[in-house]
C-alpha cells in the first residue's frame, strides 16, 4: 500500500523504506528470507511501474512549443514541431530526449478546454511515444539553461485515424543524480486537427476585424478658415506609423477574408492629420503636428484593404451602449447623441474610404446584452446586435453549437458570436509559444464545432475591440489556417445575420440581473451624461447666434460623441477630464460675446441716451441677439417710456457695437439699470451688466433763476453799449473844440494836451473803451433747454 502511494518520477523515501523493512521483520524471518531471495527490480521495471502512476503538477523541466507546421496537416504533409526545453530544477538532467506522443481523439469542445488548462501537467495521460527516430537527445540539461529542439515527422507516422482533433504531447524524459532512471520530467500538450479531405458541409465562419482606437481629437479648432484641429496627444501617429498597432492591423488584414468593423472617429481623426493640425502639449500650449505623410499613407492602405470586403461602421466615437442604457437614459437628450452619432457615419466613412458602409449593426462591450441594451442599441436605427455566447447562453441543452443568428423580436436579430473562439486572443501573444498554442487551440475548437452535427452553421468570431500588434498577428495566422482548411469557409457579417436561424437555439434576451458585474463597474456614471447634456444645452444656445453655426456645431457635436466612447472604460477619471475640457472650451467661446461693464451714469436732464456696448471677440459675426435694458425703478427712470426696452443686436467678428437707449427721468436720485442679452427664443445669454443711473432733475424754480441770470447779463450788456456810445460822442465834441481854438502856428515841441485827469497817487488810468476795440471772446450763453441727444458719461 505504501508503494501504491508513490508517484511516478520519485523513489520511496528513507522513512517509508525503514517502515517497510521494520514491518517485514515483525512478520517473521521466513518471510524476510523469502523476500531476500527475490531478484532485485531493474530500473526499467521501476520506470514501468512509475509510469502507471501519474504525477501531480508540472515537471522540473519546462517544455515550450514555439511553432507547429502545418497547423492543420493533411495526408502527405510533414509535421514539424519546434520549441525549447528549460531545466527549472536544482540538479542537472542527463540522458534526456524530447519525443512526440499522440494522445486520444478529443470529441468535445469542453474536453479541449480541459486539456488546454492542464497543458504542462505530467500527471495526465500523454500516450505512447512514436518511433525513437523522431526525437532529439540532450546529453545534459544544466539548471536554468534553455535548449532548442525541432522534430519533424511525416503525418503518416502519427497513426491518425478518423477526422477530429488529437492531443499532441511533446515530452522530455531523462534522469537526475537523485533519481537515476528514465522518467518524464516535462510535457507540453497541444492540438493536432486532422481533416485531410474537404467536408461535405463546411462551417461558414465570419471574423470581425476591428479598426478602433481611443479618443484622440478635442473639440478645439483653430480660428483659421480650415479650422485646424487640435489632438489631445500624438499617440495616434504612433499607432498608424510603420510597425504600430493600427498599421499592423491593416497590413495583416488586407490579405484576409474578414468583415472590417470601423469607428468613423478613427478615420476622421487620421483624415484631419493629413492636413495642418496641432497637438496639445503641457498647459494650454500646442505644437504643430508633423505626421501628415504617415496619415496619408495609412488611409491609402485602408482604402486598398477594404475595397473587396464588407465594412461595418459603428456609430461615431463607438458610444458605450451599456453605459447609455444603464446610466444615460434617465438624462434627457442622451439618446439623441446616439442618433446623431449614427447619422454622421455615412458622410464620414464613404468620402474617406470610397465604400458604402453597413450601419445597421450595434456592438455592445464584450457582446454582453440585456433588454435595456438592446432597446438603446436599436433606438438609433440598428436592427442587428452583436452579442456573445457567454452572455446569450443556450438553455435548450443542444448537443452542438447553433448558428449565430437569433431573432429576438421586434424585427431585431441578435448575432451571437462564439465566446470560446472570440476570447482566445486576449492573452500576451508576444511569446511564440503562447501564439502557437492559441492557433492550435482555435483550430481544434473550430474543427470540433464543425464535426458536432451534419447541419451547416454560421459562426461569428468577435475578438476584442483593440487587439495589440502581436494579437493581430496571431489572429491572422488563425484566419489563414482556417481559410486554407477543409472544414470552414468565409462569410461576411451581413450574410451571417441573414442565415437561417436554428429553431432549437435560444432567442430570449438575458435579464438585467445577468449582466456581468465586472463590466457594470467600468461603465460611465450618470454624472457623465449629465455633463454631456449640460454642454449640449450651452451649445444649443450658442449656435443660434452665430452667422456660421457649423464651425461650432460639428467639432463640439463630435466631441460629445467621443465623451461617451467605449474606450473610456477603466479610465473614468481621464474621461471626466476630457468632458470637462470640452465644456470649459465652450464656456470660453460663449464668453467671447458679452456686454462691456459700465460705471455709474449721470443724467442731468429730463431725458438722455444711454449707450450699452456689446463686444464680439469671435472670428465670425453674431446675430439673432436681443439686448434688453431694464429699469428696476421705472417710477424714477423709464426706458423709452416703459420699464424696459429691447433692441436687436448684430456684431461683426472682432468688433464691438454700442446700442443706444432713450431714457426719461421723473425724479431725482439713483436708479439701478440691468442690461441683458437674449437669444431669439427668449433664453438669457451671458451674464447681465448692472449699473446705476444718477438722476438730477431740473425744476421750475431753477429755470426761473437761470432765466433771471440771463436777463441780468442782457441788461449789463446794453448798459455797456450805451456807455461806450456816450464816451465816443464826448470825445468827438472835445476834439472839435480843440480844432477851433486860437489861430496861429503851433509849437511842435509843446506837450500834448491830456484829456483825463491824472490821479493824485501817480497811477495810470485806463482810457475809455473805443468803438474800434476788439469784441469779447465769450458769447452770451443760451437759455434754450438741452435736446434729447445729449451725451452722458458712463
Amino acid at each position: 500500500m505504501a508503494e501504491a502511494a508513490d508517484f511516478q518520477g520519485t523513489s520511496a523515501s528513507p522513512a517509508r523504506r525503514w517502515l517497510r523493512r521494520t514491518g517485514t521483520l515483525f512478520a517473521g524471518v521466513p518471510l524476510l528470507a523469502g523476500l531476500l531471495q527475490l531478484p532485485a527490480a531493474s530500473p526499467a521495471d521501476a520506470t514501468a511501474q512509475n509510469t502507471r502512476q501519474a504525477p501531480s503538477g508540472a515537471g522540473s523541466v519546462s517544455v515550450s512549443v514555439n511553432s507547429l507546421t502545418p497547423s492543420a496537416p493533411t495526408e502527405g504533409d510533414t509535421v514539424t514541431v519546434s520549441g525549447t526545453v528549460t531545466n527549472k530544477g536544482g540538479k542537472a538532467v542527463t540522458d534526456a530526449h524530447v519525443g512526440l506522443r499522440v494522445g486520444p481523439l478529443l470529441n468535445t469542445r469542453s474536453g479541449i478546454e480541459t486539456v488546454a488548462r492542464n497543458s504542462d501537467d505530467i500527471q495526465g495521460t500523454v500516450g505512447p511515444e512514436i518511433d525513437d527516430k523522431y526525437s532529439q537527445e540532450f546529453e545534459r540539461l544544466t539548471p536554468g539553461v534553455s535548449q532548442p529542439f525541432s522534430i519533424s515527422v511525416p503525418a503518416d507516422e502519427l497513426s491518425l485515424g478518423k477526422n477530429g482533433v488529437y492531443q499532441l504531447t511533446v515530452a522530455l524524459s531523462g534522469q537526475t543524480s537523485a533519481q537515476p532512471w528514465e522518467q518524464t520530467l516535462g510535457v507540453r500538450r497541444t492540438f493536432l486537427p486532422w481533416q485531410p479531405e474537404e467536408a461535405d458541409k463546411k462551417t461558414r465562419t465570419t471574423f470581425l476585424w476591428p479598426l478602433i482606437s481611443t479618443v484622440h481629437t478635442t473639440a478645439e479648432t483653430g480660428s483659421d478658415e480650415q479650422q485646424t484641429p487640435v489632438l489631445r496627444d500624438d499617440d495616434l501617429a504612433k499607432e498608424i506609423s510603420p510597425g504600430g498597432r493600427l498599421d499592423r492591423m491593416v497590413a495583416l488584414g488586407k490579405d484576409l477574408d474578414v468583415t472590417w468593423v470601423i469607428d468613423p472617429d478613427l478615420l476622421a481623426s487620421v483624415d484631419a492629420m493629413t492636413e495642418s493640425y496641432e497637438v496639445r502639449s503641457e498647459g494650454d500650449t500646442t505644437t504643430a503636428g508633423r505626421h501628415q505623410a504617415v496619415a496619408k499613407r495609412w488611409l491609402a492602405q485602408v482604402q486598398s484593404a477594404v475595397a473587396d470586403n464588407e465594412v461595418v461602421a459603428l456609430p461615431f466615437g463607438d458610444p458605450d451602449l451599456a453605459s447609455l442604457a444603464h446610466n444615460g437614459t434617465p438624462v434627457t437628450g442622451s439618446l439623441s447623441h446616439l442618433k446623431e452619432a449614427t447619422d454622421v457615419v455615412v458622410n464620414t466613412v464613404e468620402p474617406i474610404l470610397h465604400v458604402k458602409p453597413t450601419t445597421d449593426f450595434a456592438w455592445p462591450v464584450n457582446g454582453a446584452v440585456d433588454p435595456s441594451i438592446v432597446k438603446v442599441a436599436t433606438s438609433a436605427g440598428a436592427d442587428k446586435v452583436i452579442a456573445r455566447s457567454d452572455s446569450f447562453r443556450e438553455t435548450g441543452n443542444l448537443p452542438y453549437t447553433p448558428s449565430a443568428a437569433r431573432p429576438i423580436g421586434g424585427g431585431t436579430t441578435a448575432v451571437v458570436a462564439d465566446a470560446r473562439l472570440s476570447t482566445l486572443f486576449q492573452g500576451d501573444m508576444t511569446k511564440a509559444s503562447t501564439s502557437t498554442s492559441t492557433v492550435q487551440r482555435f483550430l481544434a475548437q473550430s474543427l470540433t464545432l464543425s464535426l458536432q452535427t451534419g447541419r451547416q452553421r454560421s459562426v461569428v468570431v468577435a475578438p476584442q475591440r483593440t487587439p495589440s500588434a502581436s494579437q493581430a498577428r496571431t489572429m491572422a495566422e488563425v484566419l489563414k489556417a482556417v481559410q486554407d482548411g477543409n472544414w470552414s469557409e468565409s462569410q461576411d457579417l451581413t450574410a451571417a445575420a441573414k442565415a437561417k436561424p436554428d429553431p432549437a437555439a435560444t432567442t430570449e434576451v438575458p435579464s438585467a440581473s445577468s449582466y456581468p458585474s465586472s463590466l457594470r463597474k467600468q461603465e460611465l456614471p450618470q454624472s457623465a451624461f449629465e455633463q454631456i447634456a449640460r454642454t449640449q444645452d450651452k451649445l444649443d444656445k450658442f449656435q443660434v447666434i452665430l452667422s456660421d453655426p457649423s464651425r461650432v456645431v460639428t467639432p463640439f457635436g463630435r466631441a460629445l460623441n467621443r465623451g461617451m466612447s467605449v474606450s473610456w472604460r477603466g479610465r473614468i477619471a481621464e474621461a471626466a477630464t476630457y468632458r470637462s475640457g470640452v465644456e470649459a472650451y465652450l464656456d470660453g467661446l460663449l464668453d467671447q460675446v458679452k456686454l462691456i461693464e459700465k460705471s455709474e451714469t449721470k443724467l442731468s436732464g429730463r431725458s438722455a441716451t444711454i449707450p450699452v456696448t456689446v463686444q464680439n471677440n469671435l472670428v465670425q459675426g453674431v446675430e439673432h441677439l436681443t439686448l434688453r435694458l431694464t429699469s428696476t425703478n421705472p417710477t424714477r427712470l423709464e426706458i423709452d417710456g416703459a420699464a424696459y426696452e429691447e433692441q436687436p443686436v448684430t456684431v461683426s467678428g472682432g468688433h464691438s457695437q454700442s446700442v443706444k437707449f432713450t431714457t426719461s427721468a421723473n425724479a431725482n436720485g439713483r436708479a439701478t439699470v440691468i442690461a441683458q442679452l437674449y437669444t431669439q427664443d427668449g433664453q438669457k445669454y451671458g451674464e447681465p451688466v448692472t449699473f446705476d443711473v444718477k438722476v438730477t432733475e431740473i425744476t421750475a424754480t431753477v429755470m426761473l433763476v437761470i432765466g433771471g441770470g440771463v436777463l441780468l447779463l442782457v441788461l449789463a450788456g446794453f448798459r455797456m453799449y450805451t456807455q461806450r456810445k456816450r464816451a465816443a460822442a464826448r470825445e468827438a465834441q472835445e476834439g472839435h473844440t480843440l480844432d477851433g481854438g486860437t489861430e496861429g502856428p503851433q509849437n511842435p515841441d509843446a506837450p500834448a494836451v491830456r484829456l483825463t485827469k491824472e490821479p493824485e497817487d501817480g497811477s495810470e488810468t485806463d482810457a475809455p473803451e473805443q468803438p474800434s476795440d476788439p469784441a469779447s471772446d465769450t458769447a452770451p450763453e443760451s437759455a434754450d433747454p438741452s435736446d434729447t441727444g445729449e451725451r452722458v458719461d458712463r
